[in-house]
């Protein structure tokens, strides 16, 4: 009987879905520590980011750009927007409508935090032969392309 238990466990090792929940996991955690002086998670980054080339995109659009709901998408916006790193106006066309931008101290944190960004991201895949990392890079894209549509929320731009 225990020969089965361990076996079973030694599988799930190999499983994808468990790997790459393991792997964010080891993410977040190799991002709070590179970016801890900035206060902020992947997800606030990611708005930030998208926020930086797109701007003044309401929080359905946002969403669609991270492949976040629409009701987390509004939660970080509420933080980010406490905290003085984007703010919100009205829409001309629709007063229901909310648009989002970085304010000059987004745009200035992101750009400080660049180096955080970029040191999190080589970290988590420093272990791979550098020949091998781009090729990681692109099956990964690959996977979440082609998985798009079987997800909670879909990216809009793939």
């Amino acid at each position: 009987m225990a020969k089965k238990v361990k076996q079973k466990a030694k599988n799930l090792f190999r499983r994808p879905g468990f790997l790459v929940r393991r792997l964010h996991q080891i993410y977040v955690a190799i991002y709070l520590k590179e970016c801890e002086r900035f206060g902020t998670t992947p997800v606030q980054t990611s708005i930030m980011q998208v926020l930086l080339d797109k701007p003044g995109l309401d929080q359905v659009a946002l969403a669609a750009e991270i492949g976040m709901d629409r009701t987390t998408t509004s939660n970080v916006l509420t933080r980010l927007e406490k905290r003085g790193i984007i703010r919100r106006e009205e829409a001309e066309k629709d007063r229901r409508v909310r648009l989002a931008f970085l304010t000059e101290e987004g745009s200035a944190m992101l750009s400080d935090m660049q180096g955080a960004l970029d040191k999190a991201h080589s970290r988590l895949i420093a272990p791979l032969p550098e020949s091998e990392r781009e090729t990681f890079i692109e099956h990964l894209a690959l996977l979440v392309e082609s998985n798009n549509d079987a997800g909670r929320t879909v990216l809009r731009n793939l």
